[in-house]
């Protein structure tokens, strides 16, 4: 691709004499060859500024860059003011600017994101649109899921644009996209063109990363403010779905949309409960909706999945779909991987695991898990490393208040001994008036619970749900809690 072509999706109007043909676009100078295009930021443990001049050394044609450097004046030069921006918007034009092509849904919030992408593109799907999806749990496009990696929500920026121009050649016509607070914050989905944004949440999460609430919530709005410079595609609006019952609702309010849908259980949301009823097996519901009654069965369990359904009802509506296309995608829906998944081999008791990994979706899940279980509920959790350290305590009282018994074990510890998160986790237990074990071997840990679990009794296994390892010293290692739950299941005989 020439490079005044990328240049011009970032401002920079290359000189006729050092135009050239850019060969890939790179952020990893150990990854440049002659001929890319080499973006240097300031990153959050490292300067990307130090190896410009290896970027060079190994071929680099380009540089795009936030501070002037000395670079041979035969390598087109353009310091921007954000280069993580600019990353971003290169690689959309690298990909043809893929989002335009699409009517792209983008979902952010603290917890539920995944549910509501899935109930969104079920709905959509029943109304027979071409749906592709980018969430926790896998990138689908055209009936094939994609592993985005390891603890992965909203990819890197060429991942994302490539997911997207991969949609638009396999002549999908709606992407949803999870667009998180670091994506939004990092400038990872510039480039993309939002028509819808909608929000699930806002509660405390990432702190560690944006300092304080209020600028975790300003980064959640950055998705809704998009809106207003979208450019306008024929026969789409530009919509915002908000949260009447959450903290969120009076900033995002402020976004400029064509539309604004509000749901919730508050009085004036657009999208309300009638009606709610849960059991282990599923959810029955109905909605008044601004144009009727939703009366539908969901196999989504709890209160707070009424919530991410009725998300997903704004969006259906707010693009104009009627109520019994929207009952059938709702209904349509199986279980979600890792969301409340129950482990079933025939034993007396519910095993159930889920991604639970917040104080607030811990609560909601334990809550929901307390109201199901005619006996003893067990939780197995525990928290990330290098991560929020804030909530380790909250998560612990939060466990405590609603668990029979609590068991602390490791979940991502990264660099930091699973034994010193867990005595963080068990501040909280004890200061809430409950007692937890601590169990450093998640399987060893979910083992226990099993082992000593009875008729009528809940094993919630959390924080972990769909993904397929564990990050120790920097390492991954394979690890699946659906395997681990059958394993403990089959080592007591039921299999």
């Amino acid at each position: 691709m020439r490079l005044s072509a990328l240049g011009n999706a970032i401002g920079w109007a290359v000189p006729p004499a050092l135009d050239r043909n850019i060969q890939a676009v790179r952020v990893d100078s150990r990854h440049v060859e002659p001929g890319d295009l080499f973006v240097a930021y300031r990153g959050l443990d490292r300067d990307a500024h130090d190896f410009i001049g290896a970027a060079i050394a190994r071929g680099a044609s380009a540089v795009v860059s936030e501070r002037a450097v000395p670079i041979p004046e035969s390598v087109p030069h353009a310091v921007v003011e954000d280069a993580r921006r600019a990353w971003a918007l290169l690689s959309a034009a690298w990909h043809g600017f893929p989002s335009r092509q699409l009517r792209v849904i983008g979902i952010t919030g603290t917890d539920g994101k995944t549910t509501t992408s899935s109930l969104t593109a079920s709905i959509l799907e029943a109304a027979g649109a071409r749906v592709g999806a980018i969430t926790t749990v896998a990138a689908r496009i055209d009936g094939r899921e994609i592993d985005t990696g390891f603890h992965t929500t909203t990819p890197e920026p060429p991942e994302l644009q490539s997911y997207l121009a991969e949609m638009v050649r396999s002549g999908i016509d709606t992407a949803i996209i999870e667009t998180t607070s670091h994506a939004l914050a990092l400038e990872k989905a510039a480039g993309t063109d939002f028509d819808v944004a909608a929000i699930t949440n806002v509660t405390a999460e990432h702190l560690d990363f944006h300092g304080n609430l209020a600028d975790y919530l300003e980064a959640k709005a950055r998705l809704f403010d998009r809106l207003a410079i979208t450019p306008r595609k024929v026969g789409v609006p530009r919509l915002a779905v908000l949260n009447r019952d959450d903290a969120s609702y009076e900033r995002l309010a402020r976004s400029k949309a064509d539309r604004r849908l509000t749901y919730g259980r508050h009085a004036v949301a657009d999208i309300r409960v009638e009606h709610e009823h849960f059991d282990i097996r599923g959810t029955s519901i109905e909605l008044m909706t601004p144009i009727g009654h939703v009366e539908a069965r969901s196999q989504l369990v709890g209160a707070f999945n009424v919530s991410n359904t009725m998300a997903a009802v704004a969006i259906a509506i707010g693009l104009g779909i009627n109520t019994e296309i929207i009952r059938r995608g709702i209904e349509r829906l199986e279980g979600i991987p890792g969301r409340f998944q129950r482990i079933e081999r025939g034993q007396p008791y519910a095993v159930i695991v889920d991604f639970a990994h917040t104080p607030n979706s811990l609560e909601q899940t334990l809550r929901l898990a307390r109201e199901l279980t005619a006996g003893r509920l067990t939780v197995v959790f525990g928290c990330a490393g290098e991560r929020d350290r804030a909530k380790r305590p909250m998560m612990g009282s939060v466990a405590a208040r609603y668990a029979d018994k609590v068991i602390v074990t490791a979940e991502d510890p990264r660099s930091e001994r699973v034994e010193d998160i867990s005595a963080e986790v068990c501040v909280g237990v004890v200061a809430s008036g409950g007692a937890a074990t601590q169990m450093p071997d998640r399987m060893a840990a979910i083992q226990a619970a099993v082992d000593t679990a009875a008729l009528g009794d809940t094993i919630l296994v959390t924080g972990k749900g769909h993904e397929q390892s564990m990050n120790f010293g920097g390492l991954e290692i394979p690890w699946d809690d659906r395997r681990a739950v059958a394993t403990a299941l089959a080592n007591r005989g039921y299999s």
